[in-house]
This record gives structure tokens, C-alpha cells and sequence, in this order.
């Protein structure tokens, strides 16, 4: 791609506006990610040329460029994806997909897209890319991502990106702009969960990248569009000051350059008015959307949603600037750049300051956590958000500034994250798991080198580090900034009251509100917080069990290959090519190894070891799906309804609970644990399964809820007795319910394997489905067949 088409595309990617961001951004990404959908072609060997995969390009184009994408477009994919598939040409099949995920998510066709999003992960699979580092499958992750997000399926939209992440780390230079739309993409996931700390963190990073390689970064358009999105993220987190700082100098930008024409300008005008809007200053807030209308009218013209939102929050600044008496006249609303306050303007001072609307009037509540001894702790409010926000936050404002302050050097080669046992690592923790093992906790991963250099040093000061918190009403997580008695020091702090201390990378500009100015305002340094936070914290909030405790600890520091031996025996993945270790891996395991969050992985070697385990040959997964129909089959269809009719309950029940287990398993197996994770152990089996099964893109999705049928009948089923129930009908009813139920999932997974091509046959009874499932695994080692 061309310099001039990627700095196009890098423009239409990050210059969005502050109300019209959702339509923008659907457009955006499409012309964003998928327009380098064509690299793929550049890591995979052709097939005789039977496909011509940039003739495919080209018609695709003269259909939009006709703008008959509405009509055509659709057609057209469909007919690629069969023509490449027959000439056998695995490469330009995924380009065709990579186009038909960007399509289908821009024309809304979110249930659709599900089975292009499968085929493309599949495909990369079966050609080997997914243990590289090639372009064509940070290309392939990245428009996953953007489908998943775009159809609101965040978890996995998420795991997607941090994937692709990893790879982009090897496959593109550290200032490739495509490493900084990334980024953005990633932002734009954070802001739509309701994280904008996360995504502020991932736009300050994506304008270093703009920054970093532009050639004049005062002038060019894309880090203006940055510093936008910047300070409306920022402005979500009430940090007005920064909000303001970096509105106002994406506006500086256009001026430098001359960019006041550009149709990306009227953004940076909505988004200065829309800060200006929140801090009350009503003729700035008037006079910028004026300006922005009449950009958009200029480029677009008044037809448009972009121009119709604008005016509204026009009128809307307008009522409340007559409501405040202030007076605005039409003076520069043809341009004139001066009626607007220029980028070193400051904040005035106001008692309402940092916040708007209803939160002006008061300090959000605030719950304080401290600790005492085990037996106190039923005394004790249980922690109102989850284990893993807690460590994030513990991570962020107290193990991030200690290791800048204590460890500079390695600061770049530390991973940090939460990840094995523990209910909160699956994200499924709520007040009954915070009687044990639960409290501020975090990992720390080093390679074998840097922890015997450092690691007994870094574990007694991560042991010292302070662990009383609070949180406010909007669940933000404060750690007060002392350190621990037995502490040999505390680490330097930003402040009184502050807890932060900002490493290069995301070091606020001049200006910029930081985390503490954030958190000071939420009320979490009120004075009636700091009464109640009076009780020293030397243990975490509840009792550790001898299972998380030496060498089963569950946090603290950790070679890296230490710490997934523990979990799973292997300090790496399994080789590609060694089955029968993969085979001797539990789900569970696999699980336990992959769950939780990274929080910074920056050499990305924690992360590449931990991806190793998430990517179980195919091989391997199609024999352990014929493992699991060959338990269906023989526990659910054959062995239940034979005990069931000789009487023996106990037998049945011992088969239900095998049929359950199998079934339950084969979800996850056919849903692909890279892209959705592994089975966890037994306590939050149906957790995750309820939470896949809810997932627009799920395969299978109705199987959970018939599981959870069978076992509701299963005890009248299975010890009813003739007279048990209503008109003493006994346990026939439950008996027939059930019966039904393993049917009709057999049903529903001979339709699945034949939509993926593993089977011809209708044969419901699933042992006759196995040879046909085996027949698609590639290695001839015996130990992936049945016998």
C-alpha cells in the first residue's frame, strides 16, 4: 500500500466525530482493516492460477466505486469464496473472507458474519499462519476483532485484538501507522465496554506511534484526528483539563497546515465544543459547533446524519447558553479560526470542575475496603467489582509506579497480568468467592535472566506494597499510597493523595488531568474515605488456603516458564507436532493456563508462550471431537435410555453425567478454543457455557440450555419411581423429555458437522459420525484415531 492510501486510510480510521462515532466508525473500520486484506496473499504459496485474486480486488472495487456495493457487493463475495475454494487457492480464499468480514459488518449483517469469521480463523489455521507472525494473519485477527466488536462480542472481539497485537509486535515496525489503528480499534473497544481508562491507555499509545512517525507532527492531520479521540475519551473520565488541552490542540493542527477545509476538521471543531459543552463555556461550545455545521455543509452537504446530529447539539448549546444568559452572535462562522480559544487556553476556576450535570452537585458515595484479621472478615462489605478489575487497578496505580521507580531498566521487560486458578482469573467471581484467595493480587512474569538478576528483590516489594483501597460509586478502584509497615521504603509518589506515576510511554501532556486528579475528584480522598481507611492491610481481604499458598501461590513474581509448568507441566506449549502431549492436557488445564488478562506484556514473550496454548493443533481438536460424539453416542443415546429401562438410577445417572461432560466439551471444541477459550473445570463449566451460548457467533448456542434440562429432570428421571409426580405418572414423563432432548442435540450437531464440511452423512446415532470426523485429520499418527 502506497503512502498516500495509507495515510488516507489511517485518517477515515481515527477522525470521527463526538456524536456521530458509532456510524463513522463502522465505515472507518471497513475501510480501515479490511482494505489490507489483499497482504494475505504475501505469506502463503499460490495454487495454479485458477483464481486471479487481484482481478477479485479490482471487481470488488468497481462495484463500490459504481455504489452498488447495496445490491452487488454481497453476490459477489459469495460467488469468490466458492470460485477460489474450487481452484483449491487457500490464500486468495482468505483475502475473499477478509473482504466479506469488512462488508458484511459495515451492511450490519452481524448473525452472517459469524460463519465468515469461523471460516477465516479455520483457514488460517489449516495454513499454517497462526504460529507465525506474517501480516496475513495480523490481518485475519484484526478483522475478526473488528466483526466480533461490531456485533457487541466484546470478550472475544477483545481476545482477537490482543492477539493480533502480539503478532504486529514482530510483523510491523514499532512506528507502522497499521500498529497505531490498532490501537485505536482496540480504544474504541474499551470506550464501548464502558472502560475508558483502558482506552485512554491505548489512544495515548496510538498517537506516540502517529507521532513517532510522522514527518511533521504539528501539521499532519492524523495526529490531530489522535489528539480528538484523545480528548473525548478523556472527557468521559471527567478529566476536563486534559480533555481541553487536547481538543484544543487538534484544532492548532489544522491551522499549522492549512487542514481547515479538510472534512476531518469538522471533528476536531464537535469535539472542542462538545469539551467546551461540558465545562459550561456556552459560547465556545456554540461557536465551535457553528463552525463544524459549517465544515460538514461544505464537504457533505445538509442531507446527511453527520450535519442533522451536529445541528442538534448546536440547538442544544444554543437553549443552554440562553439559559445561562449568555449571548452569542454568528461572528466567524465562515471560518475565521480566531473566534475560537487556541490550544493554551486554561480551564477557569469552578467549583464544578471535572464534572457535569447531575454529578456537579455532589461527590460520588464511596466504599472503603480494609482488612483484619479472617475471623473480622464477615464484617466486612464484600468488594463491589470483580477480582480482575481489582488487580488491574492494583497493577496500575501501585506495582506499574514501583517498578518504574525501583526497577527503570527492566520496566520494558516485565510482564504484568492475572491469569490461572481462581475464579476471578475466568472473569466468573462475584461476593461467595471473596471468602478465600481474594484481595489485590496481581502476576509478574520475567524471562530466566532477569529473575535471577532481580526476581526475590522485585517478590519482597511486590509483598510491601500497600493493599487498602476504596471505591466510588461508578466502581473506580482508589489504593491509598503508602507502603506497608514491614516495607523497606515507599516508592517515590506524583503527589499527596496520588498513586501514579506515569511511565514514558504514557506520560500525560502538558495539561492533561492525570489518573490522580481523576481519582480525587471521584471522592475517593474525601476526608469521610480517609476516616474510614484506618486500619493498616498486611494480608489480603480474605484468608489464603494451603492451595494457593508456596509453590501453588497464585500471584507475585514468576519466571515465565515457571509459572505455566505449574499449571500445566510444560513450560511451553506442546510441540505442533507431538499429539499425544496435547492429548494428555485436560480442558480444564488449557483453561487455567489462557484465562485472565495481560495487562503489559512489552518484549510480548508471556504472551507468545501463552498463545502456544491456546492454539491446539487441529488435529487434535477434530480427535478429541470424535472422542466426545463416541461418548454422546454411548453414554446419552445407548447406555441411559438401557439403564433407564431396567431401573437402574444409578446408572443413569453416572450416564447422564458423562452425556453432560461430552456434550458440554464438544461445544467448546467446535466453537475453537482459540477463538473462544477452553472448557474451565467443573465449577464454572456451565458459566462459560451460558456465556458462549449467549454470543451472537455461537455454534450450538440452544446445546447449554438443553444440558441444563436434562440434568433439572434428571433426578425424577432417574429415582422417581412409578408413582412419583402429579396423577402418579411417575418418572415416564421426565424419562421421555429426556430421551428427546439427546436426540434433538444429536440432531443439532450432525447439522453443525455438516455445515462445516467434517461429515456427508445424516446418521443422528454419533459413533457412525467418528470415521467421517477422523477422516479430516491430516497426521497419520494412530493416536489421534479410534480404534
Amino acid at each position: 500500500m502506497d503512502e498516500e492510501a495509507l495515510l488516507k486510510q489511517f485518517a477515515a480510521q481515527f477522525a470521527h466525530g463526538p456524536d456521530d462515532a458509532d456510524d463513522t466508525d463502522a465505515a472507518a473500520a471497513a475501510q480501515g482493516a479490511d482494505s489490507t486484506a489483499n497482504q494475505a496473499t504475501d505469506d502463503a504459496d499460490q495454487s495454479p492460477a485458477t483464481f486471479d485474486t487481484q482481478q477479485f480486488l479490482n471487481g470488488l472495487d468497481a462495484i463500490f466505486d459504481r455504489h452498488a456495493a447495496a445490491t452487488e457487493a454481497g453476490p459477489y463475495l459469495e460467488q469468490a469464496m466458492v470460485d477460489a475454494e474450487n481452484a483449491g487457492d487457500e490464500a486468495g480464499l482468505l483475502t475473499v473472507l477478509n473482504e466479506t468480514m469488512g462488508f458484511y459488518r459495515s451492511q450490519g449483517r452481524h448473525k452472517e458474519n459469524q460463519w465468515i469469521v469461523q471460516r477465516a480463523l479455520e483457514l488460517a489455521a489449516r495454513m499454517g499462519l497462526t504460529t507465525g507472525t506474517s501480516e496475513a494473519w495480523a490481518t485475519t485477527l484484526i478483522n475478526c476483532a473488528t466483526a466480533m466488536r461490531a456485533a457487541q462480542q466484546y470478550d472475544q472481539a477483545e481476545d482477537l485484538y490482543h492477539q493480533a497485537q502480539s503478532v504486529c509486535r514482530h510483523s510491523l515496525a514499532p512506528t507502522d501507522r497499521r500498529l497505531a489503528a490498532l490501537h485505536n480499534n482496540l480504544s474504541m473497544l474499551y470506550s464501548e465496554t464502558n472502560r475508558p481508562d483502558k482506552a485512554e491507555l491505548e489512544l495515548r499509545e496510538a498517537l506516540r506511534i502517529i507521532e513517532a512517525s510522522s514527518v511533521n507532527p504539528d501539521a499532519d492531520i492524523d495526529v490531530a484526528s489522535s489528539h480528538t479521540n484523545l480528548a473525548l475519551t478523556l472527557l468521559t473520565e471527567h478529566k476536563l483539563e486534559g480533555a481541553h488541552w487536547h481538543a484544543a490542540k487538534a484544532l492548532e493542527i489544522y491551522r499549522t497546515g492549512h487542514l481547515e477545509h479538510s472534512a476531518h476538521y469538522a471533528s476536531a471543531l464537535a469535539g472542542f465544543a462538545q469539551v467546551c459543552f461540558a465545562e459550561r463555556r456556552h459560547a465556545d461550545a456554540v461557536t465551535g459547533y457553528r463552525h463544524a455545521l459549517a465544515v460538514i455543509e461544505e464537504c457533505y452537504g445538509k442531507d446527511t446524519d453527520y450535519w442533522r446530529i451536529t445541528a442538534d447539539n448546536l440547538r442544544q448549546a444554543e437553549e443552554a447558553a440562553a439559559q445561562a444568559g449568555v449571548t452569542v452572535d454568528n461572528a466567524g462562522v465562515a471560518g475565521d479560526a480566531g473566534a475560537l480559544p487556541q490550544s493554551g487556553s486554561r480551564l477557569p476556576n469552578s467549583p464544578a470542575q471535572g464534572k457535569t450535570g447531575a454529578n456537579a452537585a455532589s461527590s460520588p458515595s464511596t466504599v472503603s475496603v480494609s482488612t483484619g484479621s479472617a475471623g473480622a472478615a464477615e464484617a466486612v462489605s464484600a468488594c463491589p467489582v470483580s477480582g480482575l478489575k481489582l488487580a488491574r487497578a492494583f497493577w496500575t496505580q501501585m506495582g506499574k509506579p514501583m517498578i518504574a521507580a525501583k526497577y527503570p531498566q527492566y520496566a520494558g521487560r516485565i510482564a504484568a497480568g492475572l491469569v490461572g486458578h481462581g475464579s476471578e482469573c475466568y472473569g466468573f467471581d462475584d461476593a461467595y468467592s471473596q471468602d478465600h484467595d481474594f484481595g489485590p493480587r496481581f502476576c509478574l512474569w520475567l524471562t530466566d535472566e532477569d529473575y535471577a538478576a532481580i526476581g526475590e528483590q522485585l517478590e519482597a516489594d511486590y509483598e510491601a506494597l500497600p493493599r487498602k483501597f476504596s471505591v466510588d460509586a461508578q466502581g473506580r478502584v482508589t489504593f491509598e499510597a503508602h507502603a506497608r509497615s514491614d516495607a523497606s521504603g515507599a516508592f517515590p509518589s506524583a503527589g499527596a493523595g496520588s498513586t501514579v506515576i506515569p511511565d514514558a510511554t504514557n506520560a500525560p501532556t502538558p495539561g492533561t488531568a492525570t489518573d490522580d486528579t481523576a481519582t480525587a475528584e471521584s471522592g475517593a480522598a474525601s476526608s469521610d474515605v480517609a476516616e474510614a481507611m484506618t486500619t493498616p492491610i498486611d494480608a489480603p481481604l480474605s484468608p489464603v488456603t494451603p492451595r494457593a499458598q508456596d509453590a501453588n501461590r497464585r500471584d507475585g513474581v514468576f519466571r515465565i516458564g515457571d509459572f505455566f509448568e505449574s499449571i500445566t507441566g510444560y513450560r511451553t506449549a506442546p510441540a505442533q507436532t507431538a499429539p499425544h502431549e496435547w492429548l494428555m492436557l485436560a480442558e480444564s488445564t488449557l483453561a487455567a493456563a489462557t484465562n485472565g488478562e495481560v495487562f503489559a506484556d512489552p518484549t510480548g514473550q508471556f504472551s507468545k508462550t501463552r498463545q502456544g496454548f491456546k492454539d491446539m493443533p487441529d488435529d487434535v481438536r477434530l480427535a478429541l471431537i470424535s472422542k466426545r460424539l463416541g461418548m454422546i453416542a454411548q453414554a446419552g443415546q445407548y447406555n441411559l435410555p438401557r439403564s433407564l429401562k431396567r431401573g437402574d438410577g444409578a446408572a443413569a445417572w453416572l450416564s447422564i453425567h458423562e452425556f453432560v461432560q461430552a456434550t458440554a466439551s464438544l461445544v467448546f471444541l467446535v466453537n475453537v478454543p482459540m477463538v473462544v477459550g477452553y472448557m474451565p473445570y467443573y465449577k464454572w463449566q456451565f458459566a462459560a457455557l451460558r456465556k458462549l451460548s449467549g454470543s451472537m457467533f455461537a455454534l450450538l448456542p440452544n446445546v447449554g440450555e438443553q444440558l441444563e434440562t436434562v440434568m433439572r429432570l434428571s433426578s425424577a428421571a432417574c429415582y422417581g419411581g412409578a408413582g412419583f409426580g402429579e396423577g402418579g405418572k411417575g418418572a415416564a414423563p421426565a424419562i421421555e423429555k429426556i430421551n428427546d432432548i439427546v436426540e434433538q442435540i444429536a440432531v443439532d450437531i450432525v447439522k453443525e458437522l455438516k455445515r462445516e464440511h467434517l461429515t456427508t452423512s445424516g446418521e443422528t446415532f454419533l459413533e457412525w459420525q467418528r470415521p467421517y470426523v477422523e477422516d479430516h485429520i491430516a497426521s497419520d499418527d494412530p493416536v489421534l484415531k479410534s480404534l
